[in-house]
């Protein structure tokens, strides 16, 4: 980052040690115009790397102190002055005095908590970076910033039970649907079935949806955001009694994210069993699962 002023010009970079051998994801800006890719750490990995100020020629640069902070952001886009900030840690580089050429200052932030995911969505962000601050006097700071995207393994689950339903409107239409669990890892592949078991509507066809519902913020300022990420087509043309259907939808082929409870934002799933008939009325089922990260990537 380079400033000018009434001073000397300088410029102020970091680097994060080993990004360039890291799985990169894209982080987007508040206002989803343009983005830049960013590497993944696991949460429980250090953060380390340098800061570079260079001040060319042979001007010097005062100022009152140099820092490097570690930072963790919940950002509402509805309420851009404000965040929540969750993580906050913060190293001193140099005490006040003067620089000149080129200065390097190296930073480790060990075993600093990160209890969230990077999250990019609808209405909120949960961003963590690096910010480099040289304080002055009389002219403005010069400051610079580095994103990382931050992912959480999670274990998978103990108990994952399987989802029983029923869909039915009396005397013209009864179905079983079942699918083999409630909890599925970022990759994993749904299966299950569905059983016809009174059919007296022409049904014209199936489908099976994933829907990821976004809400955020507090009290009258709650933003809720339902955005259907595929749908795929169970059956075409009106089934028997008696018939089963197969269901085997992957779910590696999507943008998903694991499943998000806090007291800022949360991020749920949804399988919507829709079937349509003859005059196109729609009957669904809806049901949530849970979604967890097994890998880094």
């Amino acid at each position: 980052m380079s400033i000018f002023g009434f001073g000397p010009s300088a410029t102020i970079d970091i680097e994060l040690n080993g990004a360039e051998k890291r799985a990169m994801r894209r982080q987007e800006t508040l206002d989803g115009t343009e983005g830049v890719d960013v590497p993944v750490f696991q949460d429980t990995e250090d953060v380390s790397g340098k800061v570079t100020l260079v001040v060319p020629g042979s001007k010097k640069l005062e100022h009152i102190g140099i820092k490097v902070e570690l930072l963790g952001h919940i950002e509402l886009y509805y309420d851009r002055g404000n965040h929540h900030e969750f993580l906050h840690s913060v190293q001193e580089l140099a005490a006040a005095g003067e620089v000149s050429g080129s200065n390097e200052w190296e930073f480790d932030f060990k075993d600093e908590a990160k209890p969230f995911e990077t999250y990019n969505g609808i209405n909120v962000r949960c961003r963590y970076f690096v910010r480099a601050t040289v304080t002055r006097n009389y002219s403005s700071n010069l400051v610079a910033s580095s994103d990382l995207w931050v992912q959480k393994l999670q274990a998978q689950p103990e108990i994952n039970t399987t989802i029983k339903m029923e869909v039915g409107i009396e005397d013209c239409l009864h179905i079983e649907f079942e699918y083999n669990a409630s909890k599925y890892h970022l990759t994993d592949v749904v299966t299950g079935k569905i059983y016809f078991l009174l059919v007296r509507i022409k049904i014209k066809h199936m489908e099976l949806a994933i829907i990821r519902r976004e809400s955020a913020g507090s009290g009258s300022n709650v933003y809720n955001e339902s955005d259907t990420l595929t749908k795929y087509e169970v059956m075409d043309g009106c089934p028997v009694r008696g018939e089963s259907i197969p269901i085997r939808l992957y779910l590696s082929g999507f943008e998903l994210t694991p499943t998000y409870r806090n007291n800022k934002f949360s991020v749920r799933y949804y399988l919507n069993l829709v079937l349509v008939d003859e005059e196109d009325r729609r009957y669904f089922k809806q049901q949530e699962i849970t979604i967890y990260r097994k890998e880094i990537g």
